[in-house]
């Protein structure tokens, strides 16, 4: 996983675009912590829009 944050935010949306139909699948397949991606990704203004499946801003 990325470490910086910009980048973080355009894996995570490419990733929920193309692989998985939500960040808690996401998590779960790949061992991430779902709510310590979400925290990051806050950080710069993003949160996860369950109905678009992506991070906005």
């Amino acid at each position: 996983m990325p470490k910086d944050p910009a980048i973080l935010l355009s894996y995570m949306n490419t990733q929920l675009r193309d692989f998985y139909p939500s960040l808690e699948e996401f998590a779960l397949s790949q061992g991430e912590d779902m709510e310590a991606i979400q925290k990051i990704l806050a950080k710069i203004g993003y949160h996860y829009d369950q109905e678009r499946n992506q991070f906005v801003h």
